[in-house]
């Protein structure tokens, strides 16, 4: 009987496409505001666009586009001369951020017991209250700040409410400068903010929403405390 080669061989396999570059504009953007947002460029940092093309290895172009991307979002203040300064967290936007944080979660907290749907959140919250007690346990803040923002972050999403998500997220670069920037001052109270999570996830098993807005109303005031 003819062998059939083909049919040996099995179906052919269709290429894998190559996975498009990153535009170069994209690139300094994003390394700029990580490194902004992080804290590793603290407001009132001299940027300059030949430092930032050195670095990366770009021309001035693509870096010129990313200052210009930051400076419409207020984390950078361009100068013509001078390059550009990283724009520092004014105290009342602080204060703006923390009460508007608190208003949205305490929200999709509350939906969240209403409509029975707290069991499709826990393992997320799960997971990040045992990654924030694994960093806390290292010394990793990043860590920390990270798994903090997981956990909020899947409250809020996991209520289905598209509007309270889409604010939340528009907070979420302001949020995550100020965590980071509380966090570094604030590395001695760091049980104590794994602790109030530890009681918020609490909360959302117990279908208890006013206790979720209880504690997340003291886990705010500590970062209130802080400013």
């Amino acid at each position: 009987m003819p062998h059939d080669n083909a049919t040996d061989q099995g179906p052919a396999v269709p290429p894998v496409p190559p996975v498009p570059a990153v535009p170069a504009a994209e690139r300094a953007y994003a390394h700029l505001k990580s490194r902004i947002l992080s804290g590793d460029l603290p407001g009132g940092t001299l940027v300059s666009e030949v430092q930032v093309g050195e670095a990366l290895g770009l021309s001035r172009t693509p870096v010129h586009e990313a200052f210009l991307r930051l400076g419409a979002e207020r984390l950078l203040t361009l100068s013509p001369r001078r390059g550009a300064v990283v724009v520092p967290v004014p105290a009342g936007e602080s204060r703006d951020v923390l009460e508007a944080r608190e208003a949205l979660e305490a929200g999709a907290a509350r939906r969240l017991v209403e409509d029975g749907t707290t069991g499709a959140v826990l393992p997320r919250l799960t997971e990040a209250v045992a990654l924030m007690r694994a960093q806390l346990a290292s010394g990793d803040v990043d860590g920390f700040a990270a798994a903090d923002d997981a956990f909020h972050a899947a409250v809020v999403d996991g209520s289905g409410n598209a509007l309270v998500a889409d604010f939340y997220a528009r907070l979420r670069d302001h949020q995550h400068r100020l965590r980071q920037a509380l966090l570094r001052e604030w590395t001695r109270d760091l049980q104590g903010s794994l602790d109030d999570h530890v009681e918020l996830r609490a909360a959302i098993e117990a279908g208890d929403g006013e206790r979720y807005q209880r504690v997340l109303r003291r886990h705010v005031a500590r970062y209130r405390g802080a400013l």
